[in-house]
């Protein structure tokens, strides 16, 4: 029974990011307006058969901007977890493998990054270098690589004592050949899980920094800017609001679904933990 709800799960989560990802890539043509348009006629105009969404406060059409948007937090998402992946998977597997002093210095140096809870980290990141999409993917890379290095390093130290390791090493193999051929493979499924998760977490923390204004350049659909935009509003026209903050959550609900689905699937017995480090 619970094979068949993780699945299904898994499932509805694929089936929901599909769809997002196949209106973000076909923006142009789905949308039905331009999302830099305005129509100062329709200035905060509610939900109509021509503005499905309703327009904002410079008479743009909410759709469209919200499609054009979802290209923006795809790609952030995709990005900053790819980088996350890259520096954090070298770094454990590295530290994991070898230990030592080579694993002090590098736990040392992620402990120092531990320290400082994630947003205010990426707050004095995008603070020190000014906002934009570039300093953006920058701020976030800088608090989720952490994660993925802690996780890998414990994951590879759990491997070492392994027979077909030894087996490897009695043959002559290199440590690089050891590590890309044996040791990585067997931490893939951590790691899908925890990108899964990653990002849907980068979403809504680009969105959190967007609705703050340190995300992505003004006149930039992106659903956290969006919603800054509507703040002012939300009495008299809260669509402004609820449509981007809509888009959010069903995004960062259909890649937890995901993640969640490939846990239970990939390995049953994988704990919390890897829920704790991509928060």
């Amino acid at each position: 029974m619970r094979e068949n709800n993780s699945r299904r799960q898994m499932l509805l989560g694929f089936m929901i990011l599909s769809a997002i990802a196949l209106v973000a890539f076909f923006a142009g043509m789905i949308a039905p307006h331009e999302p830099n348009q305005t129509n100062l006629g329709e200035r905060l105009s509610p939900p109509s058969w021509q503005y499905p969404f309703g327009n904002d406060n410079l008479g743009r059409c909410i759709l469209s901007r919200i499609i054009f948007a979802a290209r923006i937090s795809l790609y952030i998402g995709v990005v900053v977890v790819s980088l996350s992946l890259l520096i954090g998977v070298a770094l454990g597997s590295i530290a994991g493998y070898f230990g030592g002093l080579l694993d002090e210095l590098i736990m040392r140096f992620v402990d120092a990054f531990l320290a400082f809870p994630s947003m205010f980290l990426a707050l004095a990141v995008i603070g020190l270098m000014g906002p934009g999409l570039s300093n953006l993917i920058l701020a976030l890379v800088v608090v989720e690589w952490t994660g993925y290095a802690r996780m890998v390093r414990g994951e590879v130290i759990s491997l070492k004592g392994k027979e077909f390791l030894e087996a490897a090493r009695s043959l002559g193999a290199k440590d690089s050949y050891i590590l890309v051929r044996h040791v990585l493979p067997n931490v893939l499924a951590p790691v899908l899980v925890m990108s899964a998760l990653g990002i849907g977490f980068t979403i809504l923390a680009a969105s959190g920094l967007s609705f703050l204004g340190l995300g992505v350049q003004p006149g930039i659909p992106e659903w956290g800017s969006m919603l800054d935009d509507g703040r002012l509003y939300l009495r008299v026209a809260p669509h402004l609001m609820i449509f981007p903050g809509l888009a959010i959550t069903i995004t960062v609900l259909a890649f937890n679904l995901l993640g969640e689905g490939l846990r239970d699937e990939l390995n049953p017995r994988l704990g919390s933990s890897i829920h704790e480090d991509a928060a």
